[in-house]
This record gives structure tokens, sequence and C-alpha cells, in this order.
């Protein structure tokens, strides 16, 4: 089975394939893991990558498909893969299709108003980078990190307003591709305005229907 897991930020992409690996067998591939492990391997791609990001500017198409080929030639995606982060653009999905036709694509999509919340109330600790929500994980102390007792602070990128122009963006950047996997008859849609803690069952049965129906 081959996945492609497209969502908007804070949409619950990642703790969504965490739950489907372990049910499904599938290799968890994210692309910010592949750049990351590129870049510290110091491979020929990581090392040309790091040129474009030190530099401020967008990794090119063909470093990006480079990663993510090399990756699926790896023996341990016999049973399948999920990509995440992979593709975000046309180009990407067309070359993908030359070296590996994927079977699905899920879209996880949530309510504006429900991300903004989400994201909103997202707090991190400086020094672990352990995660909190206001209202979903407040931490026991306001400000301090239950885990190593850091500072709790917000991104400046998780404001309101912020958040917003961050979905205006993906919904731009992210529509074609959306369209175009509808097209070939791969893509399938899955609608999680609910918080993952209190109704993780129903969430995960509901993207279980999706993956197995006929």
């Amino acid at each position: 089975m081959k996945i492609i897991a497209l969502g908007s930020p804070g949409v619950g992409k990642g703790t969504y394939a965490a739950e489907l690996v372990k049910k499904y067998g599938l290799i968890h591939i994210s692309s910010g893991d592949l750049f990351r492990e590129n870049m510290k391997k110091e491979t020929k791609l990581g090392k040309l990558a790091r040129t474009f990001i030190d530099k401020g500017n967008l990794v090119p198409d063909e470093v990006t498909i480079g990663m993510v080929r090399e990756r699926l030639t790896l023996p341990d995606i016999q049973k399948g893969y999920l990509l995440d982060g992979f593709p975000r653009t046309i180009p990407q999905a067309e070359a993908l299709s030359e070296f590996s036709e994927v079977d699905l694509v899920i879209n996880f999509k949530a309510d504006p108003k429900v991300i903004i919340q989400r994201l909103s109330g997202r707090r991190i600790c400086r020094k672990c980078g352990a995660i909190f929500h206001v209202q979903n994980l407040p931490p026991k102390i306001e400000g301090i990190c239950d885990k190593c007792g850091g500072e709790i602070y917000q991104r400046d990128d998780d404001q309101p307003e912020a958040v917003k122009e961050r979905l205006v963006v993906y919904e731009k950047q992210t529509k074609p591709l959306i369209e175009y996997y509808h097209k070939k008859g791969r893509l399938r849609e899955v609608t999680v305005n609910e918080d993952f803690s209190t109704h993780k069952e129903q969430i995960m049965n509901r993207i279980y229907e999706v993956i197995e129906q006929k």
C-alpha cells in the first residue's frame, strides 16, 4: 500500500500517520526528515540542498525529487509507505509517478476555525521542545514545562493572524495538487475536526474506512 498524506498545518497529519504506520506496517517518509537525514550524513544531495538552504533559497524540485527517489529504492518499503510533505507541486507529483505509482492520496481536512484554535493555542518549551496546548494539554504550572522546567512560549507563526495567512498560502499551493489526484481517481478526503486525544478511535476508524473502501 502506497499512500500520500495531504493536509494543512495543524490538521494532525503526523499523528494520523503514526497510527497508520502501526496498523498497516507502512514506512513513514517525511520530506522534512529526509532533508535533515541527508544533510546530517552529508550525502551528495544533502550537501546540494544545504547550499540553497544556507542562502535562504528554496531547494529546487530536482533535489527534493532525488532524495525521495533514492529513499524509495531501499528494501524496507516493500510493504508500502506513507509519504508526508511530498509531493507539494504538480511537477513533483508527475516525477513521483515516473518511479513509484501511489495507490491512494488522503486529504485530511478541518474547518479553518478549528485549525486556528489548535495552532494559536499551541505552546512550546524553549529548552526541550515539548509541546503543550492552552486548552487541550495545558502545563501543570502556567508558562513552565512539566518535563524540564523550561520556559513555554508561543511561536510567532502560531499567532492567529499568522495561522490564517499560512492557511491561505497552503490552500493556494495545494489546490492544483488536489485537483490533479482527483482527476486520477486517487483522492479521498477525511474531515478531522475533533480533538484526537478524546476522539482517537472515532477519527481513526473514519480514516480506516476511507482507506479500505472498494
